[in-house]
């Protein structure tokens, strides 16, 4: 019968072959294809959903639209439980191709429905339902991603190397601003007939590029060890709440962060086309060069995290959000292009990068191989519910009329200091060994 108790420190995993290169790509590209996906959806929320899946594309119809984007948060935790227990219980590996094509054809599906116009209220239905089963898929997939980065990679270099998952976000976004740029710019019978359809089947692209890469990655040494030795939990959440539930919870509140991101990507691209009358493509090119200045600085923290460890590092990036987010948004309702780009670039690449790039290993750290999986994606999800409707919990508290800023810069500092406080609570990792992460304090090597 498989242990229900956790492993000692000095249960040290076996010498299968670690390849942290090979792990970080494919986790890169894994994120990649879940941002790419939630991006456009999230962009189209904002932009286009309004006047296709709803009667009306006034400010209810936005609210309504924003509301589909948050959806998919609903269903991350019930992915969560299902795909964190086959991930403890079978592998990562397996459940991250699962993770993988169900993203890839939820979102090609998208590209598909019927229109408002077409069908009536059948036509937002169908579109939620999709939008559940993205939230199904990404449930696992940075779970899953940044368990296997973490577990392939050396201990003195964790936080560098599963900072690629995240920065994989980065890359799926940019890809779905380039790609969705262009469809802003077409005329409107053409934007909102076939345009804003080709974004979303060009994603299958991008999945199959990923399977490829992904599925020639072979399991982790900590998983084969605990095959190996009989050491795979029957019922991983019942591990997990009984020895690790305090960890949940502050993983939960510190996940609140991720809030900034859907401001940032989602409320901030309607307030500027909507109060501060910007073109709709400068809203998407301004999410561009922050997430392009991600892509450098992201992994620069991560750097710095396996230096001085990963709670300054989070906490710098969750104040910093808080105290820069007001000036960005404010800047939208001015004609000063450049002060936008530069504030645009300061919020996400600058601030918000550095929790960014951290959390994986922050998170991932709190738990041990046996629910490593069960607990970051069971954390993570619940703590990304207010990520997810953010968007339109903002909106419909009037973040979206004039002077609208100030609700949203508020909202934002927050969740920033919820976040804050809940990792000051935590234990420093950074120079623990992989094979005693989750282990009791007491029984660390310091």
């Amino acid at each position: 019968m498989p242990s229900t108790h956790e492993p000692s420190a000095s249960q040290v995993p076996g010498t299968g072959k670690r390849t942290p290169v090979k792990a970080a790509v494919a986790s890169f590209m894994g994120s990649a294809v879940e941002y790419y996906d939630f991006f456009i959806f999230g962009s189209a929320a904002a932009l286009i959903f309004p006047h296709i899946f709803f009667p009306d594309a006034d400010a209810n119809a936005s609210v309504m639209s924003l509301a589909t984007f948050g959806f998919a948060y609903i269903a991350r935790p019930i992915g969560a439980v299902v795909l964190g227990h086959f991930g403890d219980r079978i592998g990562r590996q397996k459940v991250l191709m699962f993770t993988l094509v169900l993203m890839g054809a939820s979102t090609f599906a998208i590209g598909c429905l019927p229109t408002f116009e077409q069908v009536g209220w059948l036509s937002p239905i169908l579109l939620v339902l999709a939008r559940l089963c993205q939230g199904l898929s990404a449930a696992g997939e940075q779970a899953g991603a940044s368990s296997m980065t973490l577990e392939h990679a050396p201990d003195h270099r964790r936080s560098f190397f599963t900072s690629w998952t995240l920065t994989g976000t980065q890359g799926g976004q940019i890809l779905a601003a380039l790609i969705f740029i262009p469809v802003m710019a077409l005329p409107d019978d053409i934007k909102y007939g076939i345009g804003w359809r080709i974004p979303f089947w060009l994603s299958a692209v991008v999945v199959l590029v990923t399977f490829f890469i992904r599925r020639s990655l072979h399991e982790t040494p900590e998983f084969e060890e605990a095959k190996k030795s009989n050491n795979i939990a029957k019922l991983p959440l019942a591990v997990l709440l009984k020895f690790h539930w305090k960890d949940v919870l502050r993983v939960v509140l510190c996940a609140f962060i991720a809030a900034v991101s859907t401001v940032y990507g989602t409320l901030a691209i309607s307030y500027g086309k909507n109060i501060g009358n910007m073109d709709a493509s400068i809203t998407l090119w301004l999410v561009v060069a922050g997430n392009i200045g991600a892509l450098f600085t992201q992994p620069l923290f991560g750097k710095l995290a396996d230096a001085i460890g990963r709670k300054p590092v989070f906490i710098y990036g969750a104040i910093s959000s808080a105290i820069v987010m007001p000036f960005y948004l404010r800047s939208m309702e001015t004609d000063n292009t450049l002060l936008q780009f530069a504030l645009s670039v300061a919020v996400f690449s600058c601030a918000y990068a550095a929790a960014n790039a951290v959390w994986p290993s922050f998170y991932a750290e709190m738990f041990s191989s046996k629910v490593r999986f069960s607990g970051l994606a069971i954390g993570t999800q619940l703590g990304f519910l207010m990520a997810g409707f953010a968007p339109s919990i903002v909106a419909a508290m009037g973040g979206l009329e004039p002077g609208g800023w100030v609700k949203i810069s508020l909202f934002t500092a927050a969740i920033s200091l919820i976040a804050t406080i809940s990792a000051l609570t935590a234990r420093e990792t950074y120079r623990v060994p992989t094979a005693q992460l989750g282990s009791s304090p007491e029984l660390v090597t310091k």
